[in-house]
């Protein structure tokens, strides 16, 4: 046996023998101190704070083992360590139920397609009906350019002067609308690709936890 271990062994049935806070049902504490050596006591020994040490029974049996103090740096890497893991467990959560609703939106794949396919004429329809329009407008600007070029020297009459404003305007708000819808058209398709294939992994998870 080492010596350390001899003087703890030594220090142990002393205290287990006779000392009056372990004939009560006390505590022996023991650690490793700086050097290595191994010390005990009936109260923590002042070598051992901030180190890891053992309470043992009177009967000689480990009650339990208290881990020395964290760095700052540990404390900090397990402050990380337990928020990483409560964004993983909110990410799992939000997938599930990410999960459930498209199953619930979506008896079957095919169905994905079909709703895709409705979304898109409704935007389409849109467009349609902007472009009509801006085709009425150019055709109507042509007109009043027209009538315009009869007032290249003299004052043009109010009224045809805010015909071709609002001719103008308008002919920028449907162009503003069809790019608008246009941008919709593809966040659409993009929507339902990417439910197309969320749809397809379940699929393949459920397909693959059947087997």
């Amino acid at each position: 046996m080492r010596r350390p271990e001899l003087l703890c062994a030594l220090l142990l049935c002393g205290l287990l023998s006779g000392g009056a806070a372990v004939a009560g049902g006390g505590s022996i504490f023991c650690c490793d101190d700086a050097s290595g050596r191994t010390v005990c006591g009936d109260v923590l020994p002042a070598q051992c704070y901030g180190r890891a040490y053992r309470e043992i029974s009177p009967q000689g049996i480990v009650r339990r083992v208290v881990a020395a103090p964290m760095s700052p740096a540990e404390l900090a890497r397990q402050r990380e360590d337990e928020r990483q893991r409560r964004l993983e467990e909110e990410r799992q959560r939000i997938d599930r139920l990410r999960d459930k609703a498209l199953l619930e939106t979506y008896p079957n794949l095919d169905d994905i397609e079909v709703q895709q396919r409705r979304a898109e004429l409704e935007v389409e329809r849109d467009i349609e009906a902007a472009r009509k329009r801006e085709a009425e407008l150019r055709q109507a600007r042509v007109a009043l350019d027209r009538e315009a070029e009869f007032y290249a020297r003299r004052p043009m009459p109010p009224k045809l002067a805010k015909d071709l404003r609002d001719n103008e305007l308008e002919l920028l708000a449907q162009k503003s609308v069809i790019d608008s819808k246009r941008r919709q058209l593809e966040a659409i398709r993009a929507r339902y690709e990417e439910d197309r294939q969320r749809y397809q992994e379940i699929l393949e998870r459920r397909g693959a936890h059947a087997r």
